[in-house]
């Protein structure tokens, strides 16, 4: 059985690769959000902005393909480009890609006001240092 320090490391790996590819696919204010102290939906919300339709479809296909060939997980998926609002819930993150209008009318980070908000590269550049 895992306990939940492995749980977290895997979950904070996920994160911090699905931030890498985001950021290397161009999407745009990258937040990773902590809930696991408040929700028991996933450890860490992954929030940016895609700036088209098939931007956030490049965006989405290269999170699945890199996190499955690193960690052999694939996503639930919910909502498709056209819709301007992609969830892959990998269970212990769940990462959201919208374009700029739906990020600003939803404002998810506001539904977590009582955590913490992590500046996402912020937060890779300083795992990544360490190593």
């Amino acid at each position: 059985m895992t306990n939940k320090k492995e749980k977290t490391t895997t979950a904070d790996m996920i994160a911090d690769l699905a931030i890498k590819v985001i950021d290397a696919g161009k999407g745009e204010d990258i937040v990773k959000l902590p809930v696991s102290e408040l929700s028991v939906l996933a450890d860490y919300f992954v929030l940016c902005t895609a700036n088209s339709d098939p931007h956030l479809r490049a965006i989405s296909e290269r999170l699945k393909r890199e996190i499955s060939k690193k960690f052999g997980r694939k996503p639930k998926l919910d909502g498709e480009a056209k819709s301007s609002w992609i969830v892959m819930d990998y269970g212990l993150i769940v990462i959201h890609i919208l374009s700029p209008e739906m990020r600003e009318h939803y404002q998810l980070e506001s539904l977590w006001t009582n955590n913490p908000k992590m500046e996402a590269l912020e937060t890779v550049s300083e795992s990544a240092s360490m190593e």
